[in-house]
Parts: C-alpha cells; sequence; structure tokens
C-alpha cells in the first residue's frame, strides 16, 4: 500500500530552520515529483514548491522562493523539504505529495499525500 508520512514539523523562532522529511512507502519515490502544500489556519491549502524528475525546485508562492528547496534521498526514498528564513506567516500544516505527471500545483494532478506535520513560527 502506498504510503507518505512526514515529520520534522515543530515550534520555531522566526528567522530559524526546519527540515521536514516525507518518507515513501510502497512504492518508488523515484518515480515521481514531490510537491509540498501546506494549509495556514482559517486558509485553504496551496502548493508552496515542486522537486521536478531533473530534481529541480520550483515555487509556487513567491513568498518562499529561494528558501524552501526540496530535495530528495533516493536511497531512503524519502523527500526532504529545506525550510530557511522561517517567518510566521509560514506557520501552517505541511503536506507532502507525488505525481507522475510532473510538477503543477494542482491537487488533483498529485496520487499520494502525507497526513501532514504541523510547522509554527513564533518568538
Amino acid at each position: 500500500q502506498a504510503q507518505l508520512a512526514e515529520s520534522g514539523g515543530g515550534l520555531v523562532q522566526p528567522g530559524g530552520s526546519l527540515r521536514l522529511s516525507c518518507v515513501a512507502s510502497g512504492f518508488t519515490l523515484e518515480n515521481y515529483v514531490i510537491g509540498w502544500f501546506r494549509q495556514a489556519p482559517g486558509k485553504e491549502r496551496e502548493a508552496v514548491s515542486c522537486l521536478s524528475f531533473s530534481n529541480r525546485t520550483s515555487y509556487y508562492k513567491d513568498s518562499v522562493k529561494g528558501r524552501f528547496p526540496i530535495s530528495r534521498d533516493n536511497a531512503k526514498n524519502t523527500a526532504y523539504l529545506q525550510m530557511n528564513g522561517l517567518k510566521p506567516e509560514d506557520t501552517a500544516i505541511y503536506t507532502c505529495a507525488v505525481s507522475r505527471l510532473g510538477c503543477v500545483s494542482a491537487e488533483r494532478a498529485y496520487d499520494y499525500w502525507g497526513r501532514g506535520t504541523q510547522v509554527t513560527v513564533s518568538s
């Protein structure tokens, strides 16, 4: 059974960093692009960034451009979201998802989803 499991969230001060992990099981992560989405309190879920088949990060939010690169470790079947220069407005539940189609922001293009991990940025 295909599953994704996120970890690494928590409470961090503004300006700090976190690295979220997304562990895949039941399928080979290398065959998919990896998207990260987030949902802030009272808001709809939004696409943040995506790692392509050629391992390039695309950003869907100008506010995170360059701060939230994605990487993958195929040997561990795991993807990572490195979050740098965190701001209070980055507070949200972060969820990873995978797609065979390529990097797009549309949620319907993604095949499998994790349950999410909470990131809170506060002093």
